[in-house]
């Protein structure tokens, strides 16, 4: 079983047995979108004061003895300000001055009385060794409304060692390594300019959020860290991620089961292996994906550009109005895939078809260079054909010797207007990217792909 997919286990049981603090419903919350969007949530902070306080600014290191010499722990200090901020019915604001910081672990736990805003203008260091971590939570914030988080400031996960350890291509009970920052059941939340660096595993994972917007966000992993997705959405409504530059191992945003209603757009993606939606169908009870749009992005030098990837022999489940809109591609080696036969590492069962219906899909105006020949990918189902899919003014260039680029189609038939280039399923599929660890191509710096459960 792949990293994702263990992952997606732990949220659905997340998602089944909560934390028994509850967070109860406020009227009138306004969106997200900006810093004045944080809606106040009733209830108080796991350990927070009783009565609570008057809000305003709490310095970690003024008020609450921090020191940023990388050997003192934040976590109490950050923590006690947490607990004072979250009690309070007016909203407050809880900085990280500037300054290098350690943090072992931070549990943030709502609800709270009022809007908490946290202003990291520092650095926060993990723990470089995975050893250290009893689970594969670092920074966990959870049943939150009304949060924001901004500052310019870096959580470095300090991942190498981790890297180095990462086996989980190859073992199913692997060990799980720390997830840089995990949002988790908040309402009503803006994260901007903020950097995610070097996590253990994912930067980011976003877990029955509703109305969570990502601007200004950036995410720097070397390429060949593993299972370093950038951001990773499950169970959530109404996602927007804008403006953002994403560089990782892996997806630079990848979609599980029950992500609806999220708007990525303007993302530079790269090195990485693209976006994704999936992969879907691995597990019972999958809830749907729906109302996906990505548009107005640039991917280079990824394994992938778009794609839609779901199990064979899958349990039923549903993924439609999934659109991909004005994105240039840059030596991307797959710039656009369909793969309902997606099987890394060879496990699973390939004679039987993905149970996973996919519908209403777009690919408009996508442009550029891919580093393969096959430059289209639409391999669906044998059992639920694909319905809906739609291509227009596709222009993908290659220049390899092999050339020029092609597409492979199976069990779709997709409604062309515009330029295509290459001719849009002019021929048969002849190959599947199922089986493989990832599509078969070697990585844009020339090593094979660590992607094995992408």
């Amino acid at each position: 079983m792949g990293v994702k997919e263990i992952i997606t286990v732990i949220s659905v049981l997340l998602l089944l047995f909560p934390s028994t603090v509850k967070p109860r419903a406020v009227g009138a919350a306004q969106p997200a979108g900006s810093a004045q969007s944080a809606g106040g949530a009733q209830g108080g902070a796991q350990g927070g004061a009783p009565g609570g306080g008057g809000g305003g600014t709490l310095d970690v290191v003024a008020q609450f003895g921090a020191k940023a010499d990388e050997q003192t722990d934040l976590s109490q200090p950050l923590l006690n300000a947490w607990k004072e901020a979250c009690a309070s019915p007016a909203p407050s604001k809880i900085v990280i001055p500037a300054g290098t910081f350690l943090l072992s672990r931070a549990v943030l736990e709502g609800p709270c009385k009022g809007p908490v805003d946290i202003q990291v203008q520092g650095t926060i260091k993990a723990p470089p060794d995975p050893s250290h971590f009893k689970d594969d939570n670092w920074v966990l914030l959870n049943h939150i409304e009304g949060f924001t988080m901004s500052g310019g400031g870096i959580f470095d996960g300090q991942g190498a060692l981790a890297w180095s350890k990462n086996d989980c291509h190859k073992n199913k009970k692997c060990t799980l390594f720390p997830i840089n920052i995990r949002f988790n059941f908040l309402t009503n939340a803006y994260i901007h300019d903020i950097t995610t660096k070097d996590s253990k595993q994912f930067n980011v994972n976003v877990l029955g959020c509703k109305n969570i917007t990502f601007e200004h966000f950036t995410v720097t992993n070397p390429e060949h860290s593993l299972n370093t997705d950038g951001i990773h959405i499950g169970r959530s409504d109404g996602v927007t991620i804008l403006h953002s530059e994403i560089k990782t191992g892996d997806d630079c945003i990848s979609l599980g089961d029950g992500s609806k209603n999220v708007v990525v757009n303007g993302i530079s993606c790269g090195p990485g292996h693209g976006i994704s939606i999936g992969s879907l169908g691995k597990f019972q009870g999958e809830e749907p994906v729906a109302g996906i749009k990505i548009t107005n992005c640039t991917i280079t030098n990824t394994m992938n550009g778009v794609r839609i990837k779901s199990w064979p022999a899958s349990y039923p489940g549903t993924a439609s109005d999934m659109h991909f809109e004005d994105i240039t591609m840059d030596n991307v080696s797959n710039p656009i895939i369909i793969d309902q036969q997606y099987c890394p590492w060879n496990q699973c069962d390939l004679k039987n078809p993905s149970r996973v219906k996919l519908s209403n899909i777009s690919f408009k105006n996508i442009r550029g260079t891919t580093a393969g020949k096959e430059a289209v990918k639409l391999f669906c189902s044998a059992g639920f054909p694909c319905e809906g899919v739609e291509l227009a003014d596709i222009d993908l260039t290659y220049t390899g010797p092999d050339g020029p680029a092609i597409s492979q189609c199976s069990n779709v038939s997709p409604k062309l207007s515009g330029k295509q280039n290459p001719p849009i399923c002019a021929a048969p599929a002849t190959t599947s990217p199922g089986g493989q660890a990832g599509p078969a191509k070697a990585s844009p710096g020339g090593k094979a792909s660590p992607g094995a459960t992408a």
